[in-house]
């Protein structure tokens, strides 16, 4: 049972952090099933979830570190760690919002702990909440959960002087869940598809559990059956993506970056000409960027240019997804890349894609999380990675728990899941497209270049740090002093047992020249044998090798 409170201490944090995500759990299928705007692509409920589930976890950590003590953490730790979480995990655009309303109350419940009264404290919290939501949003559209933010922030205003914390939370939740109600009269897409914002009962949701909270008594819950996927009509009005060639960008693009205010004001003008659903949010460094593009790769090189951007999501919408409300496609490929060139590469051919960062592969929550965003009945999983092999084993028995039918192809490297991705072809039988993905990626030899970074024994012998490294199915086969000869030995020690294809990945600071020397030595050395070269960006390795 929660514990009452009057105030928004550390354990009251704790609580309601908890009681929300009860909370999105069990509303999640009923929001997801009447999400329209901006994108009718059936995971708002999902998103909150995740979001709120970060948010939750980062405050369960602080009080872990606590435990060994008497002491419980200080309001200010409890509610930064729920900013700090709800960031790092924020998804799509409904769960970035949120994240920026939860930083805005954090902020003021941080620096007012102690000098006033629970009362004005949730007042201002809320009211700052409302606003800075706003002004992370590029292009703010009433009735969606900005307005529904912004009313909860006025009813609670207008609460009695001198009133509690659980009253000011009440006044909140009901002004919100009016100004719910008022949505589809705002916003034409909702009221003809007789829904109310997604975003928005998210958010009566999360303000509900609050009540709960600081009262100890939950509200009375509005919406108790979910509510059945809605055909929608788009018209011109509907969506910021209306104007867009064929319904709207193809693309939604999300990742944390590492900048400071001056890059990301530059970056929100440059992301804010590639497409829309622009949200940034954040700040002292650390941020959280959405938008819907149709070029993956400039909004992804974009963040480049400001910072350091990790954590990169790209998924591919389906062409006509403004224009119908989407079942969940028959099936999707996920896979796990090692830069946003390759993320970018596979995403324009349809798979939803994980990037996985030097030193921090994905965990397990983020392939199940790369799952449900695909959005389909039955998922290929490629890992690309052999250490990722129970990682993923892991992530596909989840989701079959869910009701999702997943294969795992156990690719080893990156150019196996491009051999693999090659020959996917979702119209044929689920079990063909399994063996013919399987059959591709295992005719596939693979090779990376490393550099060393410190002596060592190697299968090729003894490497110096800074030498050139050759490695061929995962084993040292060369030691070089210098990329280019390197890779050319390497190729010829696999083509020496034969191939048809020949695929160069290119990392980001490797010269276009390299691939030009390489694709002249294949052209002269070995007749028939073709050459496709790709670039993989950034965190890619210096030059990956495929042999089919």
């Amino acid at each position: 049972m929660p514990q009452t409170a009057d105030d928004l201490d550390a354990v009251a944090v704790r609580t309601w952090c908890s009681l929300a995500l009860d909370a999105l759990g069990r509303e999640r299928e009923a929001i997801d099933a009447i999400n329209v705007y901006p994108v009718a692509d059936g995971d708002t409920g999902t998103n909150l979830y995740l979001t709120v589930e970060s948010a939750a976890g980062a405050v369960e950590a602080v009080f872990a570190a606590h435990e060994t003590g008497t002491s419980v953490p200080s309001t200010a730790d409890a509610v930064r760690a729920m900013a700090h979480g709800a960031l790092i995990g924020a998804r799509g655009n409904s769960g970035t919002i949120l994240a920026q309303l939860l930083r805005g109350m954090a902020g003021v419940l941080a620096e007012e702990a102690g000098a006033r009264g629970g009362t004005d404290r949730l007042r201002l919290a809320l009211t700052r909440a409302a606003l800075s939501a706003r002004e992370a949003v590029a292009h703010p559209v009433e009735g969606t959960v900005l307005t529904v933010a912004t009313a909860a922030a006025e009813a609670a205003g207008r609460a009695a002087a001198g009133a509690g914390t659980a009253v000011v939370a009440q006044a909140a939740y009901e002004g919100a869940r009016t100004a719910l109600e008022a949505t589809p009269g705002q916003l034409a897409v909702l009221g003809r598809a007789g829904v109310v914002d997604a975003g928005g009962r998210g958010l009566v949701a999360v303000l509900g559990a609050l009540v709960e909270a600081v009262s100890g008594r939950a509200p009375v819950r509005v919406y108790e059956a979910p509510a059945s996927p809605v055909p929608v009509a788009a018209a011109a009005d509907d969506c910021p993506a209306a104007d867009a060639p064929e319904g709207g960008p193809a693309f939604e693009v999300i990742y944390l970056l590492e900048a400071g205010d001056e890059a990301v004001e530059r970056l929100r003008t440059r992301l804010d000409g590639l497409g829309d659903s622009l949200v940034v949010v954040g700040g002292d460094g650390l941020w959280n960027v959405h938008v819907h593009v149709d070029d993956a790769g400039a909004a992804v090189e974009a963040g480049v240019e400001a910072g350091r951007p990790y954590r990169i999501r790209i998924t591919h919408f389906a062409a006509d997804r403004v224009h119908t409300r989407p079942e969940p496609a028959q099936r999707a490929v996920v896979v796990v890349v090692p830069g946003d060139g390759l993320g970018g590469l596979c995403a324009e051919a349809g798979a939803t894609t994980v990037l996985a960062r030097p030193g921090e592969p994905p965990a397990s929550g983020e392939l199940v999380d790369a799952i449900r965003r695909a959005h389909a009945r039955e998922v290929v999983l490629l890992p690309n990675d052999g250490d990722l092999r129970h990682t993923a084993a892991a992530a596909a028995e989840q989701a079959r728990t869910e009701g999702i039918r997943v294969a795992l192809i156990p690719t080893r490297a990156a150019v196996q899941g491009i051999a693999a991705l090659a020959v996917h072809e979702p119209d044929r039988s689920f079990d063909e497209d399994v063996v013919a993905m399987t059959a591709a990626a295992g005719a596939t030899r693979y090779a990376e270049l490393a550099v060393a970074e410190r002596q060592s024994w190697t299968m090729a012998g003894i490497c110096q740090a800074g030498d050139i490294l050759g490695l061929i199915d995962g084993d040292v086969a060369v030691i070089g002093d210098n990329v280019q000869e390197t890779a050319r030995n390497v190729l010829d020690r696999m083509l020496a047992a034969g191939g048809e294809l020949v695929t160069l990945v290119l990392g980001e600071d490797v010269p276009d020249t390299l691939a030009g020397t390489l694709e002249e030595h294949v052209r002269e050395g070995y007749l028939a044998v073709d050459t496709v070269v790709y670039r993989g960006g950034h965190q890619c390795a210096p030059l990956l090798i495929g042999v089919e």
